[in-house]
Formats: C-alpha cells, sequence, structure tokens
C-alpha cells in the first residue's frame, strides 16, 4: 500500500495573482511610511534650529527696542511741558506709565496674532536695583537721587524731574518654547567704561 501523497496541489492563477496584489500593496506601504518618517525627522530640525534660543531672543529684542521708544517719546513730552517739577514726580511717572502700558498693550495683541503669548509688565523690584547700581552722576553733574515709581526712574536734577529708565519682566509662551527677561530701557544710553592705558616711557 503506498504512502498518501503530502504535497500541497499547484497553486491556481487567482492565487499567485492575488499573491502579487498583497506584495504590491505592502511596498507601497513601506514607501508611504518612509516617506513619513523622513518628512518627520526633517520638520523635527527644523523646530530644534529655530527654537527659543533665535526666535525667543529676537523678539525680546524687538520689545525692548519698541519700549525704548515709547520711553525717550514720553520723556521727551515731558521736558516739554511746563509740570515737571520735582514735587510732581508722581504724576511725571504716571505719564510714562500709561505711555509704556498703552504700547504694552499693542505688542501683547500683535504676538497673540501669532500664536504666542505674551506679558509685558512693569517691575519695581528691578528698577529699583538698576537704580542702586546705575544711577546717574559723576563730578560736575548737579543730579539728587533717583527714584523708583512704579517700575519707572525718575531722578531729581536742579528741581526738576527727569525721566532716567523703565524696568520691565517680559513673558513668552508659545507651544514649544517658553522664555522670561528683563530689561530695562534708558532714555540716555550710558557709553560704555575706556580703559585707560599708559604707555611706558623710555628710560
Amino acid at each position: 500500500m503506498s504512502a498518501p501523497d503530502s504535497r500541497r496541489p499547484p497553486r491556481s492563477g487567482s492565487d499567485v495573482d492575488r499573491g502579487q496584489i498583497v506584495l504590491v500593496a505592502a511596498a507601497v506601504v513601506a514607501v508611504a511610511l518612509l516617506s513619513m518618517t523622513l518628512a518627520y525627522a526633517q520638520l523635527g530640525y527644523d523646530a530644534d534650529r529655530t527654537g527659543a534660543g533665535t526666535v525667543e531672543v529676537a523678539s525680546v529684542a524687538e520689545i525692548d527696542r519698541s519700549l525704548t521708544g515709547s520711553l525717550r517719546a514720553t520723556a521727551r513730552a515731558v521736558r516739554r511741558g511746563d509740570d515737571h517739577a520735582w514735587r510732581d514726580r508722581r504724576a511725571v511717572a504716571e505719564r510714562v506709565v500709561g505711555s509704556l502700558d498703552t504700547d504694552a498693550d499693542r505688542l501683547e495683541r500683535a504676538h497673540a496674532e501669532e500664536s504666542r503669548s505674551l506679558t509685558v509688565e512693569l517691575d519695581d523690584a528691578a528698577a529699583t536695583q538698576w537704580a542702586r547700581d546705575r544711577c546717574p552722576g559723576g563730578d560736575g553733574r548737579e543730579f539728587g537721587p533717583c527714584r523708583v515709581i512704579d517700575g519707572v526712574v525718575v531722578q531729581e536734577r536742579a528741581d526738576e524731574t527727569a525721566v532716567v529708565a523703565a524696568a520691565f519682566r517680559i513673558r513668552i509662551l508659545s507651544p514649544d518654547e517658553s522664555t522670561t527677561a528683563f530689561v530695562v530701557p534708558q532714555v540716555v544710553q550710558a557709553p560704555p567704561r575706556s580703559e585707560t592705558t599708559t604707555d611706558p616711557q623710555p628710560g
């Protein structure tokens, strides 16, 4: 008695066609997945390259420039007015605060349109530290002490109120990054200190 034939019957033409279709479909899916992986990797690289190290720092610099312009414009208006005696320093500071708040609101709205949350606030503690370290003075200057009012630094000069600086706390939030910075715009930028060198004299 012969053993039964264990070999599988030959595949029909339809089975072969079906197998080829499955192989082609698998190849198409693999190519698509590879393309998606490469695209994702490229997007990840771009995000790393343009993260907080460049975008947010540039934003802080632009905000600082805008606030500096607003502060200097208000300081010029104060000097042209008749109500800037030293006894009126609080009223002067309130005018400066109002102008700076208006500019800060405009900046916050502009950043909101770019899907970025921005908060700009006058900071009394930072202004006090700046006034303690950097209050203008020096030989031949009839300058009195600096005073801080609501984050604005003012100084008595010949019984008049001079607006000197203002300190801000800036907070930027985006979907990927966050930045907190302190800036102190000044009405007149102090020149950098120069080092004096002495040439050796011939003996």
